[in-house]
């Protein structure tokens, strides 16, 4: 650590949770907006002509904030002054505290005013410069998370970094009115050696983001991300680790892979443990429907209440994958309950999906959805009262304990031991109703309404794969609409993505995430849904992020396009934290395009990808559990499944039940209308699809076809033959080396 760092080293802790007001937005019409000066006049600062939820709530803030861009810098650069950057997002707790303490302060304002130019920054608008700058935290602090702390030159170059700073000093964290003086004093004291300590920060991370290229591993990766995840689980409450725990579902994903290549039923168990804990505990919202953003507790009890999209769409696609599994109809329930809060909360109007929903309201966090017993009962009477009490554990005193002292509130979470009997559903339902209804009558949290080119993919494949695996038309439709919002509203006339849309207006570059998510959705909606423009688009989506994000040094794709903004490193991320990398997605929809097409060029792609990461994924592929999905599938292989036959048809629908019912996670699913493929309503799938030309009904009966590992069976014409065609290979087949010998030793 540079000597000026080990001066200004933080203590990095959970603090004391402190309630604060609510943050509402300004409410200013245009020509109100039109009228304000460039630096928002006496009332509000430049953040009030920002589209950002979360710049909004800073808008009256004291502090003189600029947004991130050019302006910013040169007003640094004049000034001579370092740029106070502090990153964050609309639904972030210990943002609204830090921005109640410090920010809303007027002696800390005019501290930090003299001092810097301060910037404002959404981590979900700008994901490119957060996860820059959070490698800088993460890399000086040994730790990271949001509000983001970093001081920087005005080249922007950082020699400062940390997350929550309160107003004073405490617990040996310093305070605001502390650290600000000694930044500026080193600043004009010390400015040798800030500089010093900013250019070997910079030459650090560089180094540290190209990530580590070599010949691509072989199924021992897989092997030792099981191994991680085996070490870890809590085989009491489900979910790995001892303390707070997070929903992180495509550790699950890669779980049921492993389950399906060995046949190890500890495996299967695992995963049914956490989706269980998940569904019962109390960061489900049992009332409202939903999954909070992670437990405090490693009993899944005490949630941190805010509620993102990306989580809700996450978790439906793990319990989609266990049902597929197992059929039990408890996952269908769990993902059909997410999806319910989503289209009831998240949903836009032109059918879209909203950001996330705020932990606080009333100035305290999880107001919104925590229960006195005297409440339940003043709702529900004695006896409805009794029930719920008794089986969703309530106590007089509260079951919610504060996070940092851990005395009891009063206050109580509900949550279930073991799940309800069918008779207790019955009787549950409409207790629920009652709370739900007088629930909603209090101040409800902050709903953060932008809508993102990403989350908005990653909930179209949530509901195109669920309603796929269950039958169910209207969710799949539901996916076709917020498709169409995607091409209506975030998709450029020259095929590229824009990262964000709000109150009618698209903008912002999109980032390799948003083409990702994006394509994977696609993708996922044209399997459901069979119209061969969602494949096209998904083409096009991938295409253009080859042309504007790929490495042509060392494979893999950069986080931002090559004619974005140029940041002191053009970063490229496999890293699968709380939502899969872009770089794990693009390898995976690329390897399932190349599988539905028969377009190797995608597959080369996809491999050259993994090949980017080699080193990750040997030496810590826990850590990167999508991209280690994406290894399996190039592993072992998926089918073909073509079925050819009239749309709606009856005979089609049976087969294509069975091809969902049966196929494995990287099989792919075509559906071919009948007729020559110069017909109009085939030619647009046989373009993209040129394999399926010659494919046709047999004796005018919906037939399928089932390809593997470039070999095609018999088509059949029944559901039972087809059902029999996809049996499961047998576990273990093609995946594990036999011999311990991989790819890298041939």
């Amino acid at each position: 650590m540079p000597p000026l760092l080990a001066t200004l080293a933080l203590c990095v802790m959970n603090p004391a949770q402190e309630s604060h007001a609510a943050h509402g937005l300004p409410e200013l019409s245009a020509q109100e907006l039109a009228a304000l000066p460039a630096d928002g006049g006496d009332d509000y600062n430049r953040l009030v002509f920002s589209r950002s939820p979360y710049l909004l709530q800073h808008a009256t803030n004291p502090v003189d904030w600029y947004e991130w861009g050019p302006e910013a810098f040169a007003a640094a650069a004049e000034r001579d002054v370092p740029v106070f950057l502090s990153i964050g997002y609309s639904t972030c707790h210990w943002c609204h505290v830090m921005a109640h303490e410090s920010f809303e302060d007027e002696d800390v304002a005019r501290l930090m005013n003299d001092a810097f130019v301060c910037v404002k920054l959404d981590r979900e608008e700008r994901p490119d410069i957060d996860q820059l700058y959070m490698s800088v935290t993460q890399a000086l602090t040994g730790s990271g998370g949001w509000p983001m702390t970093v001081v920087m030159t005005p080249d922007r170059r950082p020699f400062f970094a940390g997350t929550y700073f309160p107003r004073r000093g405490r617990a040996g964290r310093p305070g605001m009115l502390q650290l600000v003086p000694t930044l500026r004093d080193a600043w004009d004291s010390r400015r040798d050696e800030v500089v010093e300590s900013a250019a070997a920060i910079t030459a650090r991370i560089a180094a540290a983001s190209t990530g580590s290229a070599g010949r691509r591993p072989d199924a021992r990766a897989l092997q030792q991300a099981e191994r991680a995840l085996r070490g870890t689980f809590d085989a009491e409450h489900g979910g790995f680790g001892a303390t707070r725990k997070f929903p992180i579902p495509h550790e699950q994903r890669l779980l049921l892979r492993r389950h399906a290549s060995t046949g190890d039923p500890e495996l299967l168990a695992m995963v049914e443990k956490t989706l269980g804990a998940w569904r019962l505990g109390g960061v489900f919202d049992h009332v409202g429907l939903g999954i909070h953003r992670y437990s405090t507790d490693r009993e899944w009890l005490l949630p941190h209440f805010e509620k993102m999209l990306y989580d809700q769409a996450l978790c439906v696609l793990a319990y989609v994958d266990a049902f597929r599994a197992t059929a039990d109809p408890a996952h269908e329930a769990a993902a059909r309950d997410v999806l319910a809060y989503v289209s009831r909360v998240l949903s836009a109007p032109k059918g879209g999906f909203y950001s996330a929903e705020d932990a606080d309201s009333e100035g305290e966090e999880g107001a919104f959805y925590v229960w006195t017993v005297d409440e339940v009962r003043s709702v529900l009477g004695d006896e409805g009262a009794a029930f719920v009490i008794e089986r969703f554990g309530l106590e007089t005193e509260g079951n919610f304990r504060d996070e940092a002292t851990g005395r009891r509130t009063g206050a109580n979470v509900l949550r279930l031991r073991t799940p309800l009997t069918g008779d207790e559903r019955a009787r549950w339902e409409p207790l629920r109703a009652k709370l739900f209804t007088a629930r909603e009558e209090r101040p409800h949290p902050l709903r953060d309404d932008k809508v993102l080119t990403d989350w908005n993919g990653l909930a179209i494949e949530a509901y195109a794969r669920a309603g796929q695996a269950f039958g169910d038309d209207a969710l799949v439709e539901r996916a076709r609409r917020g498709a169409a919002f995607l091409r209506a509203e975030l998709l450029t006339a020259d095929g590229r993505l824009h990262k964000r849309w709000r109150a009618g207006e698209a903008g912002l570059m999109g980032m390799l995430e948003d083409y990702a998510y994006a394509a994977s959705g696609l993708v996922a909606l044209f399997e459901a849904g069979h119209d061969p423009s969602d494949l096209a688009l998904a083409m096009r989506l991938c295409d253009a992020a080859v042309g504007h994000f790929w490495d042509d040094a060392s494979g893999g794709f950069f986080l931002s396009p090559d004619d974005g903004e140029e940041l002191f490193v053009r970063a490229k991320e496999p890293y699968d934290g709380a939502r899969p990398s872009g770089n794990s997605v693009m390898a995976a929809t690329l390897l399932r395009i190349a599988r539905i097409t028969g377009e190797t060029a995608y597959e080369e792609r996809a491999l050259a990808t993994l090949d980017a990461f080699a080193g990750e994924l040997r030496g810590a592929a826990r850590a990167h559990t999508h991209l280690a999905g994406a290894l399996d599938a190039s592993l072992r292989g998926g089918r073909q499944i073509v079925v050819v036959g009239e749309p709606g048809a009856e005979d089609t629908r049976a087969l294509l039940r069975a091809a969902s019912a049966r196929a494995g996670a990287d099989d792919v699913l075509v559906l071919r209308w009948p007729g020559p493929a110069d017909a109009e309503a085939v030619a647009p799938l046989v373009r993209l699809c040129p394999y399926t030309a010659a494919q046709r009904r047999i004796e005018g009966r919906a037939t399928a076809y089932v390809c593997f590992d470039f070999a095609c069976r018999e088509p059949v014409a029944s559901p039972r033959a087809l059902a029999e065609l996809l049996a499961p290979v047998e576990p273990g087949a093609g995946a594990e080396p036999a011999s311990g010998a991989g790819a890298e030793d041939r």
